[in-house]
Formats: C-alpha cells, structure tokens, sequence
C-alpha cells in the first residue's frame, strides 16, 4: 500500500513539476537596421557588390556563402564605396540586425533555412593589403 500511495505522489511530482517551473520567454530580436544587434563583425573579408548610385549596396562573406548582407547606409558610405568597384573583395565592418522579410518568411517554414539575410550598419569598409 506505501508503495502505491509513493508511485502515485511520484507520477504526481512528475507531472506537477513542469507546471511549477518557471521556464522564462527568450525575446526574439527585433528586425531592422537601429532595432536589437544580433552581432558585431569586424573586418570581414566580403565581395561587396552596389549599383552606379550607392542607394543599394550588399555583400557575401567569403567563409560564408549562405549569408547576405544588406547595408542600412549605403549613401554614408559613398565616399568610401567610391574608390573600388562593384565585386571587389573588401573588409567590412559594422553592427548586424536581422532583415525583416527574411525574419517572417523564416517563421513561416517548419525546416531550418540555412541561408540567411541580415542589414548591416556599416561602420568602416577598407581593402585588406595584406600581400600587395
């Protein structure tokens, strides 16, 4: 009879235990250049590629082709964008976010997507000299 009346309690523990937890709510980062940064890169080796206006600029990292960069600020960066040319490999540095379309389509598919796209707040962009 004590054994029954102590797998009963233990069944109860087992499921009460879960409900009494407090399991907490990790907040999900807000999209969009100026929201949450997800991450810091620095000097990142990128083929960088930006039409004849500088009012869109983008970039791939090199280790890492399954990602997509999308610059908040292609017009600051003008002047520093105006000494290469489209495609070539730069370093880029900057605060990341994540790209809101990319976000809400990524919530949507019941499988991981490997690719991702994120908005990035340029902060330097330069060549990397290293063997010239």
């Amino acid at each position: 009879m004590i054994v029954k009346i102590f797998r009963r309690l233990l069944i109860a523990i087992i499921i009460l235990l879960p409900l009494m937890m407090d399991m907490g709510c990790k907040k999900q980062a807000r999209c969009g250049c100026g929201k949450d940064i997800l991450f810091d890169l620095t000097k990142e080796q990128a083929k960088v590629y930006f039409n004849e206006d500088y009012t869109t600029a983008q970039f791939s990292p090199v280790n890492n082709s399954y990602a997509t960069y999308y610059f908040c600020n292609p017009g600051e960066m003008k002047s520093k964008l105006a000494d290469f040319k489209s495609g070539d490999l730069l370093q880029v540095s900057g605060h990341v976010y994540w790209e809101c379309n990319y976000l809400y389509q990524a919530s949507s598919y019941t499988y991981q997507m490997y690719y991702k796209v994120y908005m990035i707040q340029v902060t330097d962009i330069s060549t990397n000299l290293y063997g010239k």
